[in-house]
This record gives C-alpha cells, sequence and structure tokens, in this order.
C-alpha cells in the first residue's frame, strides 16, 4: 500500500487519474477513458436495476458515491488490510467524511462477468441496502444480497440480467465443508475460523438468497422473516416461523446447490439515467488520490504517517493548493495524541483556508480544532462556542447538500454539554437522509431522537447497525444502551404515574 502512494509522489506524471461524475457517482481511476466510460455506464445501468427492482426513486444523487479504481486487486487488498497477500479484492467504508468504494480494474474471468466488476457490483450492493433499504437485515442476508446481485450483467440491447451463478464460490461450496443452514443464520462472517471458512460462508449465503427469492416452494418465507426481524422478534423464532425445520431448510439448500439455476432477465432495457462526464485532473488532485486513499483506508499511526509525510512532499510540490493543505491537516488531526502535532495541523489548515476561504471540509476541520481548544479551557463562554461554529455555519451555507457539516454543528452542542436545539437536531436529520449509511451520523441521530423520548424510532435506528456484519459488536452496546434509557423512562413515567394515584388517594 506504501508503494501506491510512494508511486503517486515520485512520479506523478505516470499516474494520470480521471473523474467521471454521473447521477450517483463520483468515479476516479487510471485507465482509458473509454474504459472508464464503459464502466460509469455499466455502473449507472446496475444502480437502475436495483432501483427498478425495489421500487426505490432515481434522479440526481446530493451525496454521490465515491469508487476508486486501482490497477489490480492485489492493490485494494493492501489497501484494505495495510498488507500483501491479502485476499480481499475491494471494500466498502461508510466512512464519516463520506461514503467510498475501492475494487480493480483487473479483466480476470470465471464465466460470465469479470471478477472486477463482481467485486464493484458486491460493494454497491452494500452501499445501496445501507442508503435505500433501511431495515435490521440479517448478517448473511446482507452478504447474500450483495453476492445475489454481484453477478447481475448486461446484454448488448441493455437489458439486465439477475441471478446468475457467483462462479467464484463454486470451489469453496463444492469442496469445503458445508455450514448448516441453522448456523449460517445466526452467525456473522467474522465469526468464521479461517478465510477458507468465511468464503463457504459467503458462498452458502448467495445460495441460500438465491434459493429464498427464486424456489416457488419457499417465495414469500423471505419477506415473512424480514418482518419478524424487523419487529424485533427473536431470530431463532422468526427463523423457525418462517423456513420450518432448519434441518429440512439445510437438506433443501444442499438439493438447490445441485440444481440449475435460472436467472432473470429483464423484459425492456435498462436505461441510463443522467450524463456521464470525465475529465482530468489538476497535476496536484492527481498526485493526491492515492495518498487520500492511503489515509482513508489508515487504521492507525503507521500508515497515516505515512500519508501526512506523502501531503508534506506535495505542499512543497503544490504550495498554492487548498486541497493538499486540507489534505496535511486532515491526517496530522487524525493521528494520535503521541504523535499529532497540533499546531502543524492548524497551520495546515489555515494555509488551506487563506487559498479558498470556502473550502468546505477545511471549515468542519477548524471547527472540529477550535472545538478541542475551547473543551481545554476552564471558563470557556457562549461566545467561544459560537466561534466554533462559525466556519461550520459557513461550510454548511457553501454546500447545503454535504451531511459532514450538519453533523458536525450537531456535535457541537453536544460536546458543550447543553441540549441541540431544534435547527441542530433538525439538521441531523438532513445529514442522516441524505447517508443513512454513516454509522456515527445514524447513532447520533438514534439518541437525539431517544432524548425526544422517541425511543421506538431510535431503536429501529440502531438495530441496523447491531446487525451489521462488519460491525465490531459496538452497535449491539448502543442498542443495549437505548434500550436502558427507553426501560428508565418508562419505570419512571410508571413511578409518576404511581405517585399521581397515590396522592389521589
Amino acid at each position: 500500500m506504501a508503494g501506491i502512494a510512494i508511486v503517486g509522489v515520485a512520479a506523478p506524471a505516470q499516474a494520470k487519474w480521471l473523474r467521471a461524475d454521473s447521477n450517483n457517482f463520483i468515479i476516479y481511476s487510471e485507465g482509458s477513458e473509454r474504459d472508464l466510460r464503459d464502466f460509469a455506464e455499466k455502473l449507472e445501468r446496475f444502480d437502475a436495476t436495483l432501483r427498478y427492482r425495489f421500487k426505490v426513486e432515481g434522479g440526481k444523487d446530493p451525496n454521490p458515491l465515491t469508487i476508486y479504481l486501482v490497477d489490480r486487486a492485489t492493490d485494494a487488498g493492501r489497501l484494505a488490510s495495510g498488507k500483501g497477500g491479502s485476499s480481499i479484492a475491494g471494500f466498502y467504508s461508510p466512512d464519516p467524511e463520506g461514503s467510498f468504494a475501492v475494487s480493480n480494474r483487473e479483466d480476470y474471468v470465471i464465466k460470465g462477468t469479470p471478477q472486477s466488476q463482481q467485486t464493484l457490483f458486491h460493494e454497491y450492493g452494500h452501499h445501496f441496502m445501507r442508503r435505500f433499504l433501511p431495515g435490521a437485515f440479517p448478517a448473511w442476508f446482507i452478504e447474500g444480497f450483495a453476492e445475489y446481485y454481484s453477478s447481475a450483467d448486461f446484454t448488448k440491447d441493455g437489458k439486465a440480467e439477475v441471478g446468475k451463478p457467483v462462479y467464484s464460490r463454486a470451489f469453496g461450496l463444492l469442496t469445503m465443508p458445508k455450514i448448516p443452514a441453522e448456523t449460517l443464520l445466526f452467525k456473522r462472517p467474522l465469526e468464521m475460523r479461517n478465510s477458507g471458512q468465511m468464503d463457504v460462508y459467503y458462498g452458502r449465503s448467495w445460495l441460500l438468497t438465491h434459493m429464498l427469492f427464486n424456489d416457488k416452494a419457499r417465495i414469500g418465507q423471505l419477506g415473512s422473516y424480514i418482518d419478524a426481524i424487523h419487529k424485533g422478534v427473536d431470530p431463532k423464532k422468526a427463523a423457525t416461523d418462517s423456513f420450518g425445520d432448519l434441518a429440512v431448510l439445510d437438506q433443501d439448500l444442499n438439493r438447490y446447490m445441485n440444481k440449475p439455476m435460472n436467472y432473470r432477465t429483464t423484459a425492456d432495457a435498462i436505461a441510463i439515467a443522467g450524463p456521464i462526464t470525465i475529465g482530468a485532473l489538476t497535476s496536484a488532485q492527481d498526485a493526491a488520490v492515492p495518498l487520500r486513499l492511503e489515509r482513508l483506508s489508515a487504521d492507525g499511526d503507521v500508515r497515516m504517517l505515512k500519508a501526512r509525510d506523502g501531503f508534506k512532499r506535495l505542499t512543497a510540490q503544490y504550495p498554492g493548493d487548498a486541497g493538499i493543505w486540507f489534505e496535511l491537516a486532515r491526517a496530522e488531526w487524525d493521528l494520535t495524541d503521541d504523535n499529532r502535532d497540533k499546531a502543524a495541523a492548524r497551520s495546515a489548515v489555515d494555509k488551506a483556508l487563506a487559498i479558498d476561504p470556502k473550502h468546505v471540509r477545511a471549515n468542519v476541520l477548524l471547527g472540529e480544532m477550535l472545538t478541542g481548544e475551547v473543551e481545554d479551557k476552564k471558563d470557556a463562554t457562549a461566545a467561544d462556542w459560537n466561534a466554533v461554529r462559525k466556519p461550520i455555519i459557513l461550510a454548511n451555507r457553501t454546500n447545503s447538500d454535504d451531511p459532514v457539516p450538519l453533523s458536525a454543528y450537531y456535535r457541537t452542542f453536544v460536546n458543550q454539554g447543553m441540549k441541540p436545539p431544534p435547527i441542530a437536531v433538525e439538521g441531523l436529520a438532513r445529514a442522516f437522509n441524505l447517508g443513512p449509511e454513516n454509522i456515527e451520523a445514524r447513532m447520533n441521530y438514534a439518541f437525539a431522537l431517544a432524548n425526544d423520548g422517541k425511543f421506538d424510532a431510535a431503536i429501529r435506528l440502531a438495530r441496523i447497525v447491531a446487525f451489521d456484519p462488519h460491525d465490531g459488536g459496538g452497535g449491539e452496546e448502543l442498542l443495549a444502551q437505548l434500550e436502558k434509557m427507553r426501560a428508565y423512562a418508562e419505570g419512571k413515567a410508571q413511578g409518576g404515574e404511581a405517585d399521581a394515584e397515590a396522592s389521589a388517594d
């Protein structure tokens, strides 16, 4: 991964990134313009297919998903894991700075579509589910859904083919020990003991999803199961009530694997809505892309320091570029206290704003830095907190469709230790609506609802995070907190009623 960043800095002329903008995506790629346009068209057509399937309204997305296409699957794997040898070929991150996905441009094909396309369609399946199909989906179905739609392809006349076999899972399904349906239903992929077992988990999740979508004998069972999960029914009861005997479900699943699998082709061509524009980046932007990927993917100070040092070199090369100064400030500020140079971070963000006073993310970062300064004061005043909010408000006025300033504005009141006013809660609600896949915004909004006594709505939001297979358990802890808050409020209300009755007696 460090090699990607070093190449970008040492020889920017070799790394000619292009940017494609469409209704729903911003795509960065070092490939040819023709390949990028073809890829963008397929991705927009895939999005339109999912919208058609799930009756989701289209149009220009004010908060499009950013996608980075790197050369090879191994490059994506290094970004995801920080080391070579990873089996990961792409990944999706609902990052607080903005959701993004990384895939690759390799043309490796195992029957049907290129693996790079399947990888990105899988990751976009996660994004689409999080953003447009909100629900407390169990882990196996989250992965099964993404796998099921990953193999989608299009005929020459633009018709969508959905439900094709995912041949890359064949080896695990046919040669590795099978995961029983009952285990699959109640385990998460991270609970698997090794990568081989995880591969089987993904394969069996796809197979079960395919069967429940297409087997006439089980039509309607998946909907009944998901409805029960959403209502908070115990997962085992929801499964047995909907699917019947889980041992029989497992037998049916094993038989289904050996049957010819049908897929569906839409009657009409799937149209691409909106234009796709492609342009080259400036030299500074071009050099920054690999380092930004390093920064966004960093899981600790070692990689963040490499990104920061790379941006330092770029500020010497492009001293008049506000974006480079912001990236340096963000990388410096995101280091842990042991390695962070607060003065250097503040200097970098000040330089970014001197060049571009309305730089949205630099203004938000300045507000974040000012928050730390005010929190360190023993006698902070309302005027101090108003100064914190000033650059954040400017960021929101500059781009009212960016959810980051809206969330940041809400957090200033929480950090101040006061109840956020209605305008801040309304802003947080808009931030959540613009990017509901953002776990931080979702949980902040859930607690805002709970603090307003809307516990059922808050718990519905939190339950989605608690079920997420990529969450490390944090969602379950937050869900438990909200349930305790509701129990306390209900107990307090009942106690008040009892006091009132005693008083009346």
